[in-house]
């Protein structure tokens, strides 16, 4: 009789042993150290590690393990069945700015899907009148993130603010125009996007315009137009996300002019959604009689900024064969000359006022329709600008200096890529310090030197306004935190409450003592406490 036992199968294969050990490493390693800088890269490398180990792990247990036949093909059925059961009830509803996965149920369907055409309201709209606390754009009238004219009430910041209404909205990505008590904004429905105006202090729909019958889904890029209309003397300019430009009356909604950029530049919608993957978030600008915005183009016949007549639409001047970025443009005025100015895919640029001349540029890598710059470039007066940006890159102070012909040279004052990476968000300048979220966390940054006073506190990406010596920044999560803005102190919450429910990309306004905030979801309007 033969006692001896035959050998078993090894548990696991030398090979397959370290090939997962070299996964485990590389996750663990992920976890703390950002590749290149980039917490996103970092993790979609984790997940798709992750991923990898786990189907390995699967495909070792069916065919390698020494389990019986009958116990691998059970466990292998569970596994298949329990993921398959997961994506029959939920579905990947959007990613987060650090490239992390949200799953929302498979049949709730999309917001913007359940909202049906709004409808306009009967009572007389003003939006010519103004006050020194008017929102009137994009950032703030005038584009850099502060609030005029008010100072809260640090006292009672611990407290909840009182909310004066909050309801559903169609999606989107941008943000609120405010003035004389109205707020506009761009929102997709069941039938495309429309231009709204709200009462502020009830949340009742003014008007509403369809300005376009094209709609906008993304899972990583979120759903609707992503830019914010700008109101001025009276108007309100919208720029639609495949390229329309539109100027509507501000007391009834009814369209003035429109400028389709996209089809004026021969370039169809796929070429635009191939070559604008994330859409067009940008949100043009109004000063004096031009209306500025960014026009793009494909086949290399790109144009980077345009000015057009905001009362007639017709076009003054057009500058710039680069296409187009994430970024907005502004006014400003550097070494004596008014400029325009924008990030546009691979340069920062500066364009003269009055006909489009191209003045100085800046390297700046960036694709629009991968690692696209979404933040604004920050002039410094008298004579130099500030840029920043996400995806690793970081951010630079640069000198503005004459040279023959009119033009200038553009060169550093330092660069970093260590710090203040904003990838969808924007910075605020205080005495002589910048104040932004660097992939999500909250920097403090010597302005003069680009070295870091403090890091702290995460918001992820989030948007920020500044109202006298405070910060007020409203988290990816919709939370409203108001913050000392100071290099002293770190992070000095004052107080923070829950403003609305998901996942907010959206710039929000502050308009004298109101708070008008939105995401693709919902918005609401909240009254703050002001001294």
């Amino acid at each position: 009789m033969n006692n001896q036992r035959s050998p078993r199968r090894p548990t696991l294969p030398k090979w397959l042993k370290f090939f997962l050990t070299i996964i485990a490493a590389a996750i663990i390693a992920l976890f703390f150290v950002e590749i290149l800088n980039d917490p996103g890269m970092s993790n979609t490398l984790q997940q798709i590690l992750a991923l990898l180990a786990f189907l390995v792990c699967v495909i070792w247990f069916a065919f390698g393990s020494s389990w019986d036949r009958r116990t691998r093909l059970k466990g292998t059925v569970a596994i298949v069945s329990a993921v398959a059961l997961f994506f029959t009830f939920f579905r990947l509803a959007s990613v987060t700015g650090a490239l992390l996965p949200t799953f929302e149920p498979r049949f709730g369907g999309s917001s913007w899907r359940g909202l049906e055409a709004p409808q306009s309201g009967t009572r007389a709209v003003d939006l010519e009148t103004t006050s020194d606390y008017d929102f009137g754009g994009f950032l703030g009238t005038n584009r850099d993130l502060k609030v005029p004219g008010i100072r809260l009430d640090i006292e009672r910041l611990g407290e909840p603010p009182e909310l004066l209404w909050r309801q559903p909205i169609g999606a989107g990505l941008g943000g609120f125009a405010v003035v004389n008590g109205y707020a506009s904004t761009l929102e997709q429905r069941e039938d495309g996007e429309w231009a709204t105006l709200y009462e502020v202090d009830t949340g009742k729909i003014a008007w509403a315009t369809k300005i376009d019958s094209e709609t906008f889904a993304s899972v990583v890029a979120s759903d609707g137009p992503r830019s914010t209309p700008i109101i001025d003397d009276g108007r309100v300019y919208v720029m639609g996300n495949s390229g329309r430009l539109v100027a509507l009356d501000g007391s009834t909604g009814k369209q003035v002019w429109e400028r389709n950029l996209r089809e004026e530049a021969s370039f169809s919608i796929e070429q635009e959604r191939s070559l604008l993957g994330y859409g067009r978030p940008n949100s043009p600008f109004v000063h004096a009689d031009l209306l500025l915005a960014p026009v793009g183009g494909a086949d290399g016949a790109f144009v980077s900024l345009a000015a057009f007549n905001k009362n007639s639409g017709e076009t003054v001047w057009q500058g710039g064969s680069n296409q187009i970025s994430g970024s907005s443009p502004n006014v400003a005025t550097l070494r004596g000359v008014q400029q325009a100015l924008i990030v546009n895919e691979g340069f920062v640029n500066g364009y003269d006022l009055t006909d489009g001349r191209e003045l100085w540029a800046i390297p700046w890598p960036g694709r629009t329709n991968a690692d696209t710059s979404s933040s604004q470039v920050v002039p410094i007066a008298p004579d130099r600008v500030f840029v920043s940006r996400g995806y690793g890159h970081g951010a630079g102070l640069y000198q503005l200096s004459s040279r023959e012909g009119g033009t200038f040279s553009a060169t550093p004052v330092w660069e970093s890529s260590r710090v203040l990476r904003t990838k969808f968000s924007n910075v605020t300048v205080h005495e002589g310090h910048l104040y932004g979220l660097s992939e999500g966390v909250l920097e403090c940054v010597d302005l003069e030197t680009g070295e870091r006073v403090w890091k702290h506190g995460r918001y992820g990406h989030g948007q920020m306004l500044q109202v006298d010596t405070l910060l007020v920044v409203l988290s990816e999560e919709g939370e409203v935190f108001f913050i000392e803005a100071t290099p002293n102190r770190r992070d000095n919450v004052l107080g923070h409450f829950q403003a609305i429910e998901g996942q907010t990309w959206n710039n929000f306004a502050i308009a004298g003592d109101r708070l008008v905030v939105r995401n693709g979801r919902e918005a609401a309007v909240y009254r703050l406490p002001i001294i």
